[in-house]
């Protein structure tokens, strides 16, 4: 397996949905600017990988189209809110297996207002068991979906460990800070913990500003190989060094609901990542996690293991979450901030580290970067853990 590079990246501001240009737009200006900033042309692309999860059929060739027509392989990507990561992990397995010397990953969502809904009713639902996991396990909710399974999941936890309120409010204040340094997130005004505590309840310890919003954006990457960078003089500082995709085993569905919300598949990637390359947990400088909710942050955080089990809680008080504590986890805002357009995500997390190790986050910078963790995980499922490393 020969090692990718990350030769470059590209993003737009994610955006909510009535600010939001088209999908193609969105798209075709991320590319843009990932060949922009790797210096090379479309037509030296060997493949592209688009992934976006609501859009018709070759929604990517359509979106591709708008900077060029090369002729070259163009595979449309949908793993729910994994879909960028998946991309990405389709594109590092082309490098690294050599069947392509330099790809491009692109993910972009031009979503609508409001909760995610089912598409297609008039066919069998692919969430059809967590749907009946969760009803079996706390009855009916009007609630919106997502929030049910992650205000679930973070319900039991909260008795097990007794985990406060202020806890979880902490982490959406956490990320607003964070956010307040990057032009990219739409939410970058701070709040206070009591600020979130009395906005609207959604379900379980969730209230509205513990909620990812839904934004529309893009995001891209270049990924080479080394003989490739050599050849074109392209920057070779930033690696992707070991990368896994999960998806559920049976213990998803046996009435867990820290395990239906894909902690298993979560912990399962990190544990591969962290034995493929010998890299520790307490390594790490920087992670950009899938804060879809906060309680799934503060869950992630055990998933990752970055904190022994039962003591996330533990970790965020003691201000381990962020600048001077143990890891900076999601210094872009997240996805609490930044929002989450679905196939965009994984790959705005892919900018965001790669722009870290280069040193290139000004204010929000991590100094002396040099390991970061990548998790995007997409329920029905797919968890995709991918860590980078400054060569140089």
């Amino acid at each position: 397996m020969r090692r990718t590079l990350i030769a470059s990246v590209g993003m737009v501001p994610f955006v909510t949905p009535r600010n939001s240009d088209p999908y193609d737009v969105l798209g075709g200006n991320a590319i843009r600017r990932a060949l922009d900033d790797a210096g090379v042309q479309l037509d030296s692309v060997d493949q592209i990988y688009a992934g976006y999860v609501y859009g018709d059929s070759t929604s990517g060739q359509r979106t591709v189209y708008q900077v060029g027509q090369t002729g070259v392989p163009i595979v449309d990507v949908n793993n729910n809110c994994s879909t960028g990561s998946s991309a990405l992990w389709l594109a590092r397995q082309a490098v690294a297996g050599g069947a392509a010397d330099c790809v491009l990953a692109f993910g972009f969502e031009q979503r609508e207002r409001g909760a995610l809904q089912l598409k297609w009713p008039d066919r069998p639902d692919p969430l059809g068991e967590f749907r009946s996991v969760l009803s079996a396990e706390q009855g009916a909710s009007d609630a919106p979906f997502a929030a049910q399974l992650f205000g679930g999941a973070g319900a039991p936890y909260t008795e097990e460990h007794g985990t406060s309120d202020e806890t979880f409010a902490k982490i959406a204040v956490k990320a607003r800070r964070h956010a307040a340094n990057n032009p990219y997130a739409v939410f970058r005004d701070p709040v206070t913990v009591d600020e979130v505590l009395v906005s609207p309840m959604i379900h379980g310890p969730l209230t509205r500003l513990q909620c990812c919003p839904p934004t529309c954006g893009a995001a891209a990457a270049v990924l080479v190989s080394d003989e490739f960078a050599r050849r074109h003089s392209l920057r070779a500082d930033v690696a992707i060094t070991g990368q896994a995709m999960t998806t559920d085993a049976s213990a998803s569905f046996d009435g867990d609901l820290v395990c239906l919300v894909g902690f298993d598949m979560t912990q399962r990637a990190a544990d591969q990542v962290y034995e493929a390359t010998g890299v520790s947990p307490d390594d790490l400088d920087v992670v950009e996690l899938h804060d879809c909710f906060t309680s799934h942050e503060l869950l992630s955080y055990e998933a990752l293991r970055l904190t022994p089990p039962g003591t996330a809680e533990k970790f965020v008080l003691a201000g381990d979450n962020t600048y001077g504590g143990k890891v900076v986890t999601n210094p872009s805002g997240g996805l609490l901030s930044k929002g989450h357009p679905l196939g965009a995500t994984g790959l705005g997390q892919c900018a965001e580290l790669t722009w870290q190790l280069r040193g290139q986050t000004e204010s929000r910078q991590v100094e002396g970067a040099r390991l970061a963790l990548q998790h995007n995980i997409g329920l029905g499922g797919a968890a995709v853990v991918t860590l980078y490393e400054k060569l140089s």
